[in-house]
């Protein structure tokens, strides 16, 4: 029986076997020859000295750091969760670098949108500092948790000489991570000011690519105020946009400005589909195209396209029958046929449209006052609005919204992610689900935040999500009750999932081989048991989900079996995992029964190593499972 590995997703090796995929003749004894892959790869190879690149001290440290699988594990922490049995949600207390690797298998690939408002370089705000030789026991010491007095948090202030170096080395690795769990057509949000957004530009076109830059928003975020800055008042911040892959197309709703435009046009239309603009029905940018070159009367005219028309012939017939086309005769006598685009579509949604590269507002002051109204004045320093937030998360991305998508958020801070992502599910029955992430920064114990009782930021952020589900459910019972404010709304409040699973980052649940020998015989005893003693089953049960790559939020079924035994049978029995000490032959066939009930396509089971009866019970498990189809089985 093999043994379940002990790691996160390995990076390095992944990358291996796409490359042995693509270019098989390069490797020699399952090494890489470089000469030959120069030669496969022709002239896109660099073997210049001097050519343009982008690099720092401790780059190279910090990408292999990236690519270093971890040994640790998120436990899970029902006492401190919200709806457990039933949410979809989740919320991770830990080093985001950390906690990046080890959602590596279960969600790559699988997250459609990802924002971010890292620490801003200030020379105040804390930076994430990175222990290269083991980065778990390192974020155990700064929080405290290893350490009776603690680590004091260190700012990157501006006369130190890596004031940039610092920063680039904290966001490059997570970057790289964060964009293996993006979909394909998934979407990266960073939120950053004018210190580092030249840096951060940089990076991120090497990260994901120049030329999948999908904008750079200037965001006015403040209404003014700093009269004693010795050049401009900022009053901006930027949000860089990045995509995976190339989109096709990306749309928002519309802005205040945007909406002002449809007003100024006002038809028999209009108290249903409010007001319009118009857009140009001839072209000369398509290809030729046979059906759309046709003419059409008008009053007493007969219309030529100047090369060919945007629709086909039946289409704009209905328009111009319905009085969604304008007409307009030019002193030359030749016409403008422009088609009406109303503020709302047949179904009475709001159209969306181009996002623009400048947001005027919301801004910063709002996001203050929303989260002194939810949790108290004070706790938490300039957070975002919940809307600029819900604006991005309303993208509509190749043509598709993000309803039942994956939104994930890694500096996650106040949570104000987690609310937005709430209160857009609540506007349009949507079921996005949330992946909250956020250090256990100690609060400092003059802070209002320590006085109210929050010992850390993670304690605010959790405080809020509960705070502010509870109020979005309120609100829309409110509307329950005033059918006209809402649709659907019978289903609504029930359909809104407002909790969340929290888990811990720690050391793994499987003790290491640390052999003592000058207690050797002791040592080799202690390690016969291999699970630490104070961990329990859900503790090792999570860590088997990632070590298989199985999304966190995942149906668990526990069913007791030969008395005291207990079966957790996962995604319908995609896995079934047995922790119990004197397993015997009863238990190993029950499974199989289960198998036979729940006719998974692929089952997968694991024991704990030492929890058999004896060896022999432990091999005939084997030889039972493999004769019911069940091949992968390991021991923990």
């Amino acid at each position: 029986m093999d043994k379940l590995e002990g790691m996160s997703m390995d990076i390095v090796q992944d990358n291996i076997d796409k490359l042995k995929m693509i270019f098989p003749d390069v490797f020699t004894e399952d090494k890489v020859d470089f000469d030959a892959l120069k030669e496969v790869l022709g002239n896109y190879t660099e073997d210049r000295e001097e050519y343009y690149n982008f690099s720092w001290n401790g780059k190279a440290q910090v990408r292999r750091l990236a690519q270093t699988p971890s040994t640790g594990t998120l436990r899970p922490c029902k006492e401190e969760s919200k709806d457990w049995d039933t949410t979809e949600n989740l919320f991770i207390e830990g080093d985001n670098l950390e906690v990046l690797k080890l959602l590596q298998k279960s969600y790559h690939g699988k997250v459609k949108m990802i924002y971010i408002d890292p620490p801003y370089n200030t020379g105040k705000d804390f930076v994430y500092p990175d222990n290269f030789k083991d980065n778990i026991n390192n974020y155990l010491e700064l929080t405290g948790q290893t350490d009776e007095e603690g680590k004091k948090l260190t700012a990157n202030a501006e006369t130190a000489g890596r004031y940039h170096t610092n920063w680039l080395n904290m966001m490059y690795p997570r970057l790289r991570l964060a964009r293996n769990l993006l979909k394909d057509d998934g979407v990266i949000f960073i939120s950053i000011d004018d210190n580092e957004v030249n840096n951060l530009r940089k990076v991120c076109d090497e990260v994901f690519g120049e030329e999948n830059l999908v904008g750079s928003v200037c965001w006015k975020n403040k209404y003014g105020a700093g009269a004693k800055t010795k050049g401009f008042i900022e009053v901006h911040e930027y949000i860089l946009c990045y995509s995976k892959t190339e989109l096709e197309n990306i749309e928002s709703i519309l802005s205040n400005e945007q909406i002002k435009a449809y007003d100024k046009n006002k038809d028999h239309n209009y108290h249903v589909r409010g007001g319009y603009v118009t857009q140009p029905l001839m072209t000369n940018s398509l290809d030729d195209r046979e059906n759309l070159q046709y003419s059409i009367s008008y009053k007493d005219d007969v219309i030529y396209p100047r090369k060919q028309w945007v629709w086909g012939k039946e289409r704009l017939m209905k328009a111009i029958n319905h009085d969604e086309v304008v007409f307009k005769k030019k002193k030359n006598g030749e016409y403008s046929v422009r088609a009406k685009v109303y503020l709302k579509d047949e179904n009475g949604l709001l159209r969306q449209g181009k996002p623009l590269s400048l947001l005027n507002g919301p801004f910063n002051q709002e996001g203050t006052k929303e989260t002194a109204q939810l949790i108290g004045e004070n706790l938490f320093s300039f957070p975002k609005p919940t809307s600029l937030i819900q604006f991005f998360l309303g993208f509509t991305i190749n043509n598709k919204k993000t309803n039942d998508d994956i939104i994930l958020d890694f500096f996650s801070g106040s949570c104000t992610t987690a609310h937005a992502t709430m209160s857009l599910n609540a506007d349009d029955n949507g079921n996005r689900k949330f992946i909250m992430v956020q250090l256990p920064e100690p609060c400092d114990e003059k802070s209002e935040a320590f006085k109210a009782g929050y010992k850390t930021i993670a304690e605010i952020g959790k405080e809020r999500i509960r705070r502010a589900g509870d109020k979005i459910q309120e609100e829309l019972k409110a509307k329950e009750r005033e059918p006209d404010l809402l649709s659907s709304v019978e289903e609504a409040p029930a359909k809104l999932d407002i909790g969340f699973k929290v888990f811990k980052l720690d050391t793994s649940n499987i003790k290491t081989w640390d052999a003592d020998y000058d207690d050797l015989e002791n040592a080799l005893f202690d390690h016969v048991e291999n699970l630490k003693e104070d961990r329990g089953e859900l503790d090792v049960l999570f860590e088997i989900l990632l070590k298989y790559g199985l999304d966190l939020t995942v149906p668990i079924e526990e069913r007791k079996v030969s008395g005291d035994k207990t079966l957790y049978i996962v995604g319908a029995g995609a896995l079934v995992v047995c922790l119990d000490d004197n397993v015997d032959i009863d238990v190993v066939e029950t499974i199989a029964k289960v198998k036979a009930e729940l006719k998974p396509e692929v089952m997968r089971v694991v024991f704990k190593d030492s929890g058999f009866d004896d060896d022999v019970v432990k091999t005939n498990a084997v030889q039972i499972l493999r004769q019911h189809n069940i091949s992968d089985v390991k021991s923990i």
